[in-house]
């Protein structure tokens, strides 16, 4: 995949993602709650067990994990943290769950 699909498939699937970003943690087994614009989440990786450091803006897609410093700026960077995979990786998984194509 040429480095503009790639660009491109990032765009459709962060543009898909956003709204329907609950479903996602949903599906990935994520504890969540929404606080305003922001969702509060139990990081899985680190056995997380109190609400407030691990935040996403649901306007732009911005999180961030304050106990650790990680941070990203998008749901697919998010997912990739979560499932421990590159961006690409993680695109294309949430792109087959959205029902995301790059051609057509």
């Amino acid at each position: 995949m040429a480095r503009f699909e790639n660009d491109f498939l990032f765009e459709r699937v962060n543009d898909a993602a956003l709204p329907a970003v609950t479903a996602i943690l949903d599906r990935l087994g994520v504890e969540y709650r929404r606080r305003g614009a922001e969702i509060e989440m139990l990081n899985p990786i680190r056995a997380d067990e109190r609400f407030g450091s691990f935040l996403l803006n649901t306007r732009t897609g911005r999180w961030s994990e304050f106990a650790t410093g990680d941070k990203g700026g998008d749901v697919i960077s998010l997912v990739a943290y979560l499932r421990g995979c590159k961006q690409i990786e993680a695109a294309k998984g949430l792109a087959s769950m959205l029902g995301v194509t790059v051609n057509g």
